[in-house]
Parts: C-alpha cells; sequence; structure tokens
C-alpha cells in the first residue's frame, strides 16, 4: 500500500487538532499554518472524517474542527480507512473475482499478509500514541543544561 497525501495529511491534521485543541475547535486556517498544507486541501479532508465519526465542525468566529471521540479511541486504522479505504496493496486481495488466478495465485498470498501487517500496526496505534511520539520527540530536541 502506497499512503497518498489524503492518509498523510489527514494524520497530520487529526493530530494536530489534538496537540493544540485545549477544549475549543482547533480552526482550518491555523492547522494550514502550522503544518505547512494547503487550507484547501484540508478543507476536503475534513468532510470523510466527519462522516466517519472522528471529528465534528463548528461554524462561526470561534469555529473549527475538533476530535468527536478520546484520542485513545481513534485508531489509525479509522483514519485510513476514511481517508484512503482499503490497506490491499493489490485489487484482488479485496476482490477475489479481481483475477482468476486468485485461487491459486502465491504472489497473492505474500500482498495478503502484507495488508494484514499493515492492518496490524494500524489496527495497534492510537491518536493518543500518536500526541505521546510527538511529546518524546519535542522532549529530545529540548538542549539540556547542566549546572
Amino acid at each position: 500500500m502506497k499512503l497518498s497525501t489524503k492518509g498523510e495529511y489527514g494524520t497530520r491534521l487529526l493530530l494536530d487538532v489534538a496537540l493544540h485543541s485545549r477544549g475549543e475547535p482547533v480552526q482550518l486556517r491555523d492547522i494550514a499554518r502550522r503544518e505547512k498544507l494547503s487550507l484547501w486541501y484540508l478543507e476536503h479532508l475534513v468532510a470523510p472524517l466527519v462522516a466517519g465519526g472522528i471529528v465534528r465542525t463548528t461554524r462561526g468566529p470561534k469555529g473549527g474542527v475538533s476530535l468527536a471521540r478520546p484520542l485513545e479511541e481513534i485508531k489509525l486504522s479509522d483514519i485510513i480507512q476514511q481517508l484512503e479505504g482499503s490497506t490491499a496493496p493489490i485489487a484482488c486481495i479485496d476482490d477475489p473475482k479481481f483475477c482468476d488466478r486468485s485461487g491459486s495465485c502465491v504472489t497473492r498470498d505474500i500482498w495478503g499478509e502484507i495488508q494484514k501487517a499493515t492492518d496490524n500496526v494500524l489496527e495497534s496505534l492510537t491518536l493518543k500514541d500518536l500526541v505521546e511520539r510527538h511529546k518524546q520527540k519535542e522532549e529530545a530536541k529540548q538542549p539540556m543544561y547542566f549546572i
């Protein structure tokens, strides 16, 4: 599976919301500025995330995007499924009828194993895990002062 910018930028959008919400909606223009992403593109990513119950939007001057569920309940698999669809590296994994050799194809078995491994990683990580990893990286960047 090759992750498109939908999955990549959508995950970054959600991480930014998780890091900056402080109980209030986060404005997309602020996310776009911090993440150096197109506001127009981020606007298009929000609809499938709303449809998937991952975020909610609020209109108005104090409006923006907020998480619809707690951090620990939003799995990376949820995000990628909403934005990318299947993680199958080839079409016959999801639809064996796609190829008349599906039942006897050894390479199809390998592609299926790759999908399972990918799905296991995405299913095992939550947005909370990403926040914690982000904080660890930020702490590692801080200079150490010794007295």
